[in-house]
């Protein structure tokens, strides 16, 4: 059984929620990805931000990058696993919500991430492409 620590990047960087979307874009650039964990003040994950919702959600709506919080854009519940779930799970929540990245979280704290990259480069070439397609659609 392959769990999902076997597989997920640890140490995920958190955007805070107070933090401002231009602060989230520079953090973005500067560890050269597209989505970043929202965390709040009490450290526990809130949703997750990506570049696309900085641009389609803020910027193309007038939202000034400098003065809106990260915060702001955190909507729903975020979808997670823990780090003891088995992969499978992992993958059937990618799938079912059709996200490229999910947040792993321990005793309500962000441990890492499992991106389409991990997946890929740790499973069978079948479960990467049904997975790939299956969020795709």
């Amino acid at each position: 059984m392959t769990l999902v620590s076997d597989i997920m990047t640890p140490g995920a960087r958190c955007i805070g929620e107070n933090d401002s979307l231009h602060v989230a874009a520079s953090v973005m650039a500067e560890l050269d990805v597209g989505s970043l964990p929202i965390c709040g003040e009490d450290s526990r994950l809130k949703g997750m931000l990506t570049d696309r919702d900085i641009v389609v959600k803020a910027v193309a709506r007038g939202m000034d990058p400098e003065t809106t919080r990260a915060g702001v854009l955190a909507e729903g519940k975020p979808v997670t696993v823990t780090a003891t779930d088995d992969i499978a799970i992992a993958l059937e929540r990618m799938q079912e919500h059709q996200i490229r990245r999910l947040p792993v979280i321990d005793d309500h704290l962000l441990v890492g991430i499992v991106t389409q990259a991990d997946i890929a480069r740790s499973l069978p070439a079948t479960d990467t492409g049904e997975t790939v397609e299956r969020i795709s659609l």
